[in-house]
């Protein structure tokens, strides 16, 4: 679907008991893009890089999903990455987009292909960046994937922990991501409510687990939609092999491995990420 707007704007969708705060700019066909599960995490810090570039050629409209940013907290743990799909389908009925390409890191990425899942219907094409969810029963958990998920544990959350997390699992040149960055997710990382009610945590049990591992779910060997691949050979939350992993399995994937780049490929390589992501999306188009 193509959607016409002059400048940016921002809304909130109400989508049943849920608000879901989104920032659309651009025009031309409909890009949605979801941001990472990380403490503090939202989608305007996660593209902060990209959406200018992107937003030449797409409307792109980048929501803080639920539980995060300025959008309603609480996620259903028993199955956070259907909860999440279903809100962003929510989302797409209430802004009256029927279809539209998606771009997902990490927790966005997992969410997004389980939207696909779910709704094959509405989606054009995906570009997946490190994305959760490929393999996570199969090996035990990262030491980055392990500080994610510990950070409001043990004494709660810090800007130490923060800090650590983002310099030294979260992207390769630890000097990349500025301080006022961090200082602004630390922030939004200890917000009362997030706290009551982590988005992101270990799962409550086998079957939660196992719904968080797509690699399970037999639906996507038999998902048509082009999907785009781009992993960073050296992070450290997601492995790398999952690119591998996908490209195999998937009928129409393509992958590209970013060396000297973490899990954050979006925003250490953000001019390369913006340029392969736009080339792909209008791969097709008519």
């Amino acid at each position: 679907m193509t959607i016409h707007t002059q400048i940016a704007s921002q809304k909130t969708v109400r989508v049943g008991t849920r608000d879901i705060f989104v920032t659309v700019q651009g025009e031309g066909p409909a890009l949605v893009m979801l941001h990472g599960g990380g403490p503090g995490a939202s989608g305007l810090s996660n593209y902060s890089r990209n959406i200018d570039a992107l937003a030449r050629d797409f409307t792109v409209i980048v929501p803080d999903m639920p539980g995060y940013g300025r959008s309603t907290k609480g996620v259903n743990k028993q199955d956070s990455f259907g909860d999440l799909a279903g809100a962003i389908r929510g989302m797409l009925d209430e802004m009256g987009i029927d279809r539209t390409h998606f771009a997902g890191n990490s927790l966005g990425g997992a969410a997004a292909l389980r939207l696909a899942l779910e709704w094959p219907d509405r989606v054009n094409r995906i570009v997946l960046m490190g994305p959760g969810g490929i393999g996570t029963t199969r090996a035990l958990p990262t030491k980055g994937l392990n500080r994610l998920l510990d950070y409001y544990k043990g004494d709660g959350p810090t800007r130490a922990k923060l800090e650590d997390f983002i310099r030294n699992y979260l992207v390769f040149d630890s000097q990349s991501v500025d301080v006022a960055v961090i200082d602004k997710r630390f922030q939004d990382s200890i917000d009362p409510e997030v706290i009551a009610n982590p988005p992101l945590t270990r799962p409550p049990g086998l079957v939660a687990a196992w719904r968080m591992d797509l690699t399970r779910d037999a639906r996507l060997s038999k998902l048509d939609r082009p999907v785009l691949v781009l992993w960073g050979a050296d992070d450290k939350v997601n492995r790398p092999s999952g690119a591998q992993w996908l490209q195999t399995h998937l009928p129409n994937c393509d992958s590209y491995i970013f060396a000297r780049t973490g899990h954050w490929v979006q925003w250490e390589r953000a001019d390369e990420f913006n340029a392969v992501t736009a080339a792909f999306l209008k791969t097709g188009a008519k």
